[in-house]
């Protein structure tokens, strides 16, 4: 049997649920996952095993209405990532239907279309009755020709099979683009500075806005098989790091602690992780910080 692999990418609103699909369908935690929306920045690559193939899944951004250089910069990233891949999925969530952000992505569906597949997959199945589901599925498939649509919850694993199976089967014939023990193809210090960050949001809920990121600034592998991992925690007010600290420093340990018991159940070995806050007011428009998030600076301009 001849072996197959290629690209698929996931698009879909803020909070459609990507990184959840993305997570499960790999098997191991490599996307960012929180209440929040919004919190998926770079395109992440996971890569999964279905037979004889292998899926590299593509988590991009939540497609939105961009408002800053990092809203315009993600959209940008999220595009590309659905222009480069063999096959596309589009999420939407089953109980929120076909909202304004829907329509939007269904408009550029458009662009990309000629020649690719385009999937769709209904997730939060749970949420709604059958008779909705129904309806959902036949507005949505009269608004554009999707080869397949499936019924999902990303977060229950109902129906994530049945797709993986029809993506591996969707894939272009050829050698496998990974070694078969690899998950991800982001280095391991970006992961690294992902699982802070989701920590950091998790965390501190509403108190804190999406202006902050972090950055792993160094990585010292030890004699005894443990690794010293450095981080920065950017934020653009003195009142950012105030509530980043807590009192007595008490908010920053936890986060520290619980990012440091992640990263070491992640990487089967000790981690001793020190994390730093810095304020850093400019940090929105310094090409840099984008290039460390894996997105293109100069898809930030207006």
């Amino acid at each position: 049997m001849s072996t197959r692999a290629g690209f698929v990418a996931l698009i879909g609103e803020p909070n459609a649920g990507k990184s959840t699909l993305l997570n499960r369908m790999v098997g191991a935690k490599v996307s960012i996952v929180t209440h929040k929306v919004q919190t998926t920045r770079a395109r992440i690559r996971g890569v999964a095993i279905e037979g004889e193939a292998q899926i590299v899944f593509v988590d991009t951004p939540g497609l939105f209405l961009p408002r800053r250089r990092l809203d315009r910069a993600m959209v940008a990233a999220a595009w590309s990532g659905a222009a480069d891949a063999d096959v596309v999925v589009l999420m939407v969530e089953a109980h929120r239907g076909i909202s304004e952000g829907v329509e939007r992505i269904l408009e550029g569906l458009a662009d990309i279309g000629k020649g690719r597949k385009i999937a769709l997959a209904i997730n939060k199945i749970d949420r709604v009755e059958a008779p909705v589901l129904l309806g959902l599925t036949k507005s949505l498939n009269e608004r554009y020709d999707f080869v397949e649509t499936f019924l999902i919850s990303a977060e229950k694993g109902h129906g994530v099979d049945t797709l993986r199976t029809w993506l591996a089967g969707e894939l272009p014939e050829g050698p496998w683009l990974y070694p078969e023990d690899q998950i991800a193809d982001l280095p391991m210090r970006m992961i690294a500075a992902e699982m802070t960050r989701e920590k950091l949001t998790l965390r501190l809920h509403q108190e804190l806005p999406y202006q902050l990121t972090v950055e792993t600034t160094d990585w010292v592998e030890r004699k005894d098989g443990s690794a010293r991992v450095d981080q920065v925690v950017y934020v653009v007010r003195d009142g950012h790091k105030g509530i980043l600290l807590g009192h007595k420093g008490e908010t920053i340990k936890q986060v520290s602690k619980a990012s440091r018991e992640e990263l070491q159940e992640f990487l089967g070995r000790p981690i001793h992780l020190f994390l730093q806050v810095k304020v850093r007011s400019g940090w929105l428009d310094e090409a840099e910080r984008y290039s460390e998030m894996g997105l293109n600076f100069k898809d930030g301009n207006a």
